[in-house]
């Protein structure tokens, strides 16, 4: 989870300091070259950003890459946890599609959608950390969900608002000033339109999540789930408000990066809070199985 969020944050880095073009190839840095060199257009330090950035990618892999191997131990004593070994391919997988989008972005030399992209393929790769984190530590029934059926469904239309809040807000940075590169194109709409429809989905947001509450509150919902729920509250209001700041103080660099880090924050209360509404049973240690077939 912590490696999926902060390769977003990083590659907001990226961007607010115009570093997005300081390997202005891919997968080299400057063509002929893996790594940074004198260049009489790019400045060295600006593409060591952009080149960190990239380095950071395998350090995510190697990441997935353990989440995958202790997923297929785990698998090994426990032949029915399919969903907990495929839920961890996940991470890998997304980790290679998320760098061959970001070739494809400095391909097109950051036009917005494409930086819009890039960073959307990366939030469902959160959701699905957080799924995989639950995995690990719970049973492989099928879910039982905790809440009634229309909490049910008002969760279901909460995760859809998230996602609509985050497609909205990249409208919001594809029209701001911040672009990854003084020449990219940016997107020609009027800001603070963007911006108001990005706040508004925001309001439907937590509309939602008071009428979720309000089934929460009526089906008797355990300590636990009240805990990730107002979880998310704080997270949600504390991102709207640092989006309001950011909006009134002309959108600083350094809030940027902030933004991002609160948008993937959203995204995982928001999962954690999904995860907490149904049941899948307790994990069973490893060799459960084994023994009691043999006490029987």
């Amino acid at each position: 989870m912590v490696a999926q969020a902060g390769i977003g944050v990083t590659g907001s880095v990226v961007r607010v300091t115009g570093s997005g073009l300081g390997c202005r190839t891919w997968p080299e840095c400057q063509p002929g070259s893996m790594v940074p060199v004198q260049h009489a257009e790019y400045h060295q330090f600006t593409q060591w950003i952009e080149f960190s950035n990239r380095m950071l990618t395998g350090l995510v892999i190697a990441v997935a890459a353990i989440a995958v191997i202790t997923a297929w131990r785990v698998k090994l004593d426990r032949p029915d946890r399919r969903r907990l070994l495929a839920l961890a391919w996940t991470m890998p997988g997304g980790v290679v599609l998320q760098a061959v989008v970001g070739g494809m972005t400095v391909l097109a030399k950051l036009e917005w959608w494409t930086v819009a992209i890039h960073f959307l393929v990366s939030t469902p790769l959160i959701w699905l950390a957080v799924l995989l984190l639950h995995a690990f530590l719970e049973g492989d029934e099928p879910a039982r969900w905790l809440v009634p059926p229309l909490g049910h469904k008002l969760l279901v239309t909460l995760v859809v608002a998230l996602w609509a809040i985050l497609i909205a807000g990249t409208t919001v940075t594809g029209a701001g000033p911040h672009g990854g590169d003084p020449e990219t194109h940016r997107l020609d709409a009027p800001i603070e339109t963007l911006a108001t429809i990005h706040g508004a989905f925001l309001v439907c947001y937590l509309l939602v999540l008071v009428m979720f509450g309000l089934t929460l509150l009526r089906a008797g919902a355990p300590k636990r789930l009240w805990w990730r729920y107002s979880l998310v509250w704080v997270v949600a209001l504390a991102q709207g408000v640092l989006g309001s700041v950011q909006y009134a103080l002309g959108v600083p660099e350094a809030l940027v990066s902030f933004h991002v880090l609160g948008s993937a924050l959203v995204i995982i209360a928001t999962a954690a809070l999904w995860c907490g509404s149904r049941d899948r049973g307790a994990a069973a240690p490893a060799g459960a199985e084994e023994r009691e077939l043999t006490a029987a």
